[in-house]
């Protein structure tokens, strides 16, 4: 075994026929087992990709095995260690974290653990209206149904929801395997955003993973530009670290920048379409986006 790289084919009529090392994932880096394979592998890979008829190649993460000379687009990754007690964990995190936090339980938010198929439910309602705010379509609902008979209920991932008088106003979506966890998924009501229930919900995530043994919990990749959500991930006492995405065409010698679908004019679009619509342009555009 020389090395593994994980691969999907996208066909998609509006982005092309590629290969991704992974879709929907934020970082997978390949595994090697012997370096000196690395030219071989990369060789392998354009000759499949002309088999296949790629537009291109992507590899997402680049610490071990980088695709082309150049990265086509990077992020910023968050991580933080879980082995401690929670305690120290909580003393870790920068004060307006800890004042967030106990805002929401004196507030009389609840947020507790959701095995069911209705937490997806409550939290995909949330997502709509967080994906709109943000100007971007929500993934399909199908999408998520998938993670929870995937993923959920065989016991790979939770789903967190905080209530406040009986009301979903908060969820997020963790994935777990082994000792590493991933903050995938968040979404919150906007309109009672003051009382701060998505800091309770991931502080629950964490309290739960930390109190099961997990070790690490990566917060997902962020946009470089998106300054405010960098200083929100590294305020929980994260260590960051750049995420860089490759990208090859089937000659394996040229990379490029990828297209930019979360553009202002994009912005602008989704976040004034009703719900109704948002969500429909997302069942239909969402799968050639990733």
């Amino acid at each position: 075994m020389a090395a593994l790289v994980p691969l999907m084919e996208v066909r998609s009529r509006l982005t092309g026929c590629r290969g991704v090392c992974l879709p929907f994932s934020d970082v997978c880096e390949p595994l090697f087992f012997d370096r000196q394979t690395i030219d071989t592998v990369k060789n392998q890979i354009a000759t499949l990709a002309r088999q296949r008829r790629w537009k291109h190649v992507e590899v997402r993460g680049g610490l071990s095995f980088q695709l082309s000379a150049e990265p086509a687009a990077q992020f910023h990754g968050h991580t933080l260690d879980l082995r401690q007690s929670a305690e120290q964990l909580f003393a870790s995190f920068a004060s307006a974290v800890r004042r967030a936090i106990r805002k929401a339980e004196r507030s009389g938010v609840r947020a507790c653990i959701d095995h069911h198929r209705q937490g997806i439910v409550d939290f995909y309602r949330l997502h709509v209206r967080t994906r709109r705010r943000q100007g971007l379509p929500p993934q399909p609902f199908a999408f998520f149904a998938n993670i929870y008979e995937h993923i959920i209920k065989p016991g790979l991932g939770f789903i967190i929801v905080a209530r406040h008088n009986s009301k979903p106003i908060a969820a997020a979506v963790f994935f777990r395997f082994a000792g590493n966890a991933i903050y995938k998924y968040g979404a919150s009501d906007k309109r009672i955003q003051e009382i701060r229930a998505n800091n309770l919900v991931i502080w629950r995530g964490i309290q739960l993973l930390a109190d099961s043994g997990a070790t690490t919990l990566h917060f997902g990749r962020t946009a470089r530009e998106n300054d405010g959500l960098r200083r929100f991930k590294l305020s929980w006492n994260t260590t960051e670290e750049i995420i860089p995405y490759f990208r090859a065409d089937p000659s394996g010698a040229r990379s490029f920048l990828a297209a930019d679908y979360h553009s202002g004019f994009h912005k602008k679009v989704f976040g004034k379409l009703p719900l109704m619509l948002n969500r429909l342009a997302g069942s239909l555009i969402y799968p050639h986006l990733d």
